[in-house]
């Protein structure tokens, strides 16, 4: 597993950058309205849970909830992690 942080560019309703963050198990997108964040855990089986998608009133709305899931789930399906959600948002990416 790579544990080195990067920056994945994600296009929405308008460009996005997301960081990760795997010392804070995390993704994230600064914005002038704040920090947006996709929380997860790694599981003992080479598994990972998507469990918490926060992002400030200021920037609902904008696409970065959006940018933050298909970044995280991109870099997990590079890693070959066996994918979960108990983030109700994330979910909605995993069914289509």
């Amino acid at each position: 597993m790579s544990n080195s942080r990067t920056s994945t560019g994600v296009s929405a309703a308008r460009d996005q950058t997301v960081t990760h963050h795997p010392e804070r198990h995390c993704f994230v997108s600064n914005q002038s309205g704040g920090e947006a964040v996709l929380d997860y855990r790694l599981l003992a089986d080479r598994g990972i849970n998507f469990h918490h998608t926060y992002v400030p009133e200021s920037l609902r709305g904008q696409g970065v909830a959006e940018a933050l899931v298909r970044a995280g789930l991109a870099w997990a399906r590079r890693e070959g992690l066996r994918i979960e959600a108990s983030c109700w948002y994330v979910q909605r990416f995993l069914r289509t």
